[in-house]
Parts: C-alpha cells; sequence; structure tokens
C-alpha cells in the first residue's frame, strides 16, 4: 500500500476512534471528558499532519536546489 494512502486511512482512523470516544462518553454523562477526547484526537491528527507536511517541504526543497 502507497505510504500517502496509508496516511490518509491512519487520519480517518484516528478520527473514527475520536468520535466513537466522545460518542460513549457523552452518552454516559462524562460531557467534559468527551471534549478532551476530541481535542486529543485532533492533536494527534494535527501532529500528523504537521510531520507530513515537514516531508513535503524537504522534498521540495531537495527537488529544486538539487541537493
Amino acid at each position: 500500500m502507497n505510504f500517502d494512502v496509508l496516511a490518509i486511512f491512519q487520519i480517518a482512523g484516528i478520527g473514527f476512534i475520536a468520535a466513537m470516544i466522545h460518542t460513549l462518553l457523552k452518552q454516559s454523562g462524562k460531557e467534559e471528558y468527551a471534549h478532551w477526547a476530541t481535542l486529543v484526537g485532533f492533536i494527534i491528527v494535527l501532529f500528523m499532519i504537521l510531520r507530513l507536511l515537514g516531508e513535503l517541504f524537504q522534498e521540495i526543497k531537495t527537488t529544486f536546489l538539487f541537493q
């Protein structure tokens, strides 16, 4: 499986798991924890995207500066 597709599935999986945890916690009456679970899922995905963007910029730099 291609790396780009794998990253998309990882991000989608984290989003799905965070949504399930949010729903379960909200239905059990722990709405504060549900919001924290969503925030933690968002931060994990944000760091994954930042890492991928760093790799993209490094690849662009390598391509155009011929290093």
